[in-house]
């Protein structure tokens, strides 16, 4: 089995690319075509994620077998605690086993519906991603990955007890975390410089998402959870109405960050591509992180 550990403690930095499950066919269509553009470029692992609040989650698990037994990239599936009994949790990592498919995100997920609703668990399910990581590693030899949040989860009372909800994932048997989208080298180095300070070691990976139009920098906005710095503000919005220079604005400030956190020894960079190729494909080439197959 390839573990994403052994992925990424190469020597030499490496990528990964996150995908959304798709909506209908012609979606479906054309996130292969972006599976298979990038497939060249070997990433280190490839993950799809559950959609919000637990949705299209059938997609998210079929597209996660392909990849596992159609092409050459190493899948992560994702797995979230949203609306599933514990049974129910149990059968969908035994068929990801069955597939081939031994690394795994686990995270809780947000309330169906409205993300920043109430948590309700299900009534013979689980409440925390701490339990989904030991269940996962009760269930067979996985590497397991979890979330975490450079600027503290929204129901999170501070940063101190947000660190402390990651340190004890990545205890009770996570391998790995990825963080969510940050705009600065910075505010990923503190995160890690606050895990390393409780005398733990896992290895975190960064999230980043090239701001190639108005929308995608919006959806960063809401998904970093933090107004964006005016620095980047500025850079992105003095072209608002002229979309090739916006483009190429947030194509750069990527590189500018990922460059940034690969000069301060991050092993990987993990891309959010929103199902397109092209912005991946261009800062992963201006880093010199493509290599061929051998």
């Amino acid at each position: 089995m390839t573990t994403v550990l052994e992925r990424l403690r190469g020597a030499d930095p490496v990528f990964s690319v996150e995908f959304f499950p798709p909506r209908n066919d012609d979606e479906e269509r054309l996130l292969w075509r972006t599976i298979r553009e990038l497939e060249p470029l070997d990433p280190a692992y490839v993950s799809v994620t559950y959609g919000a609040g637990g949705s299209r989650r059938d997609r998210t698990i079929r597209t996660t077998g392909r990849v596992a037994t159609e092409t050459t990239l190493l899948p992560v599936a994702h797995l979230t605690a949203v609306d599933h009994s514990i049974a129910e949790l149990r059968n969908v990592i035994g068929w990801y086993a069955s597939v081939g498919v031994r690394n795994i995100l686990a995270i809780r997920g947000d309330p169906p519906g409205d993300v920043n609703g109430e948590w309700v668990p299900h009534p013979l399910g689980l409440s925390y991603a701490e339990e989904l990581v030991r269940l996962v590693r009760e269930l067979g030899d996985f590497c397991v990955g979890v979330a975490a949040s450079p600027y503290g989860h929204p129901r999170s009372v501070d940063l101190a007890t947000d660190t402390d909800h990651l340190v004890r994932k990545l205890r009770a048997g996570a391998d790995f975390a990825i963080a969510q989208l940050f705009f600065d080298a910075e505010d990923f180095l503190r995160l890690r410089d606050r895990v390393a300070a409780r005398g733990c070691d896992a290895l975190l990976v960064p999230g980043v998402m090239p701001l190639t139009t108005v929308r995608t920098f919006t959806k960063a906005v809401e998904l970093a959870g933090v107004p964006a710095p005016a620095r980047v503000v500025s850079r992105l919005l003095r072209w608002e109405d002229d979309a090739p220079s916006f483009r190429k604005a947030g194509i750069d400030l990527a590189t500018e960050l990922c460059a940034d956190l690969l000069a301060e020894s991050v092993p990987s960079l993990h891309f959010y591509t929103l199902n397109r190729s092209k912005a991946t494909r261009e800062v992963v080439s201006r880093l010199g992180l493509v290599r061929a197959r051998v």
